[in-house]
């Protein structure tokens, strides 16, 4: 049974939520004052609700909320058809932000208001959402960013900067049913912001400038999806449309036992806290050790017995 929030919760979901939107606007403005040609853009909001419950979502829903993002593709499809959400939050918009497996593109698009889709970051991802986007007769178009590996981290998703140009050629000429609206990057976790602007949030915008250089994009239409809880403040200071903050909203993440709906597990059974997305250290296996579970918690236990005997 899912548990109900209490008064308090909803209260600090509520009270998080306004403090977030209020930095978001002050940052925007403090963005604008720069008088770039691009400043004046809007900041989009979005909320990172993984492993929290449907409650949480409509709670947040209730106080205008409306854009959401996950990171796997079980639990986004579990909740976008959760009965709770489908009569409480008619207009929510769902984005898609952890790594996704060709495998599970299919149920990712049969996802209802299925937004966008903030990751791909190949080929084969994006004709394979093209495909599934057609063969569902789902309306308009699916909207995707493209995750560029800023960092060169072997345990972050995303293209490398010099496939970005095909891959989005690719997408506008070879894919329909997709519309590019912008780049996407986590960034290192660690950078320390006292040593001044985050270099990956630099090289993302240095990629617009270049991508739209190359193709002769209008970069008021190429979006930038960068910046978490610890540091959307200063991404969109920097430029970022696209902001997303879950733990700052939602409260920390509680480690729970892996289930088929839970989030890839450390070594130490905790699920990673971060809004990021898009990472292969939480995201790439994670549907498969969803799957696996239960098999591996036996096997560990089959172990156990083994090691106590010998």
């Amino acid at each position: 049974m899912i548990r109900k929030l209490t008064s308090r919760e909803m209260s600090s979901i509520s009270s998080a939520l306004r403090c977030v939107l209020d930095k978001v606007e002050a940052a925007t403005e403090k963005r604008k004052k720069t008088g770039d040609e691009l400043s004046s853009l809007p900041t989009r909001l979005v909320a990172v609700s993984k492993t929290k419950p449907p409650s949480s979502i409509v709670e947040a829903y209730r106080n205008g909320q409306r854009h959401f993002g996950e990171n796997y593709v079980n639990e986004i499809a579990k909740k976008a058809i959760d009965p709770e959400i489908l009569s409480e939050c008619k207009d929510i918009h769902w984005h898609f932000i952890g790594h996704l497996q060709k495998n599970k593109t299919g149920s990712l698009v049969s996802c209802p208001n299925l937004y966008m889709v903030e990751t791909v970051d190949s080929n084969k991802i994006a004709e394979t959402l093209n495909k599934q986007w057609e063969t569902r007769k789902k309306a308009g178009k699916l909207k995707v960013m493209i995750q560029i590996n800023t960092s060169m981290e072997e345990n972050k998703s995303g293209c490398k900067e010099e496939d970005m140009v095909n891959l989005v050629k690719n997408i506008l000429e070879n894919c329909p049913n997709l519309e590019f609206i912008g780049l996407m990057t986590i960034g290192s976790f660690d950078h320390d912001l006292s040593k001044g602007p985050n270099p990956d949030f630099l090289k993302l915008l240095k990629c617009r400038e270049r991508l739209c250089e190359e193709l002769k994009l209008d970069k008021k239409n190429v979006e930038i999806s960068m910046g978490m809880s610890a540091d959307f403040e200063h991404a969109i200071e920097l430029g970022s449309t696209n902001v997303r903050v879950g733990s700052t909203i939602f409260g920390a993440r509680e480690p729970k036992a892996p289930n088929k709906s839970d989030g890839n597990p450390t070594p130490s059974g905790e699920v990673k806290d971060s809004s990021g997305s898009g990472n292969k250290m939480t995201d790439s296996k994670t549907d498969i050790l969803q799957e696996n579970a239960t098999g591996v918690i036996e096997l560990n236990k089959g172990l156990s017995h083994m090691s106590m005997a010998t």
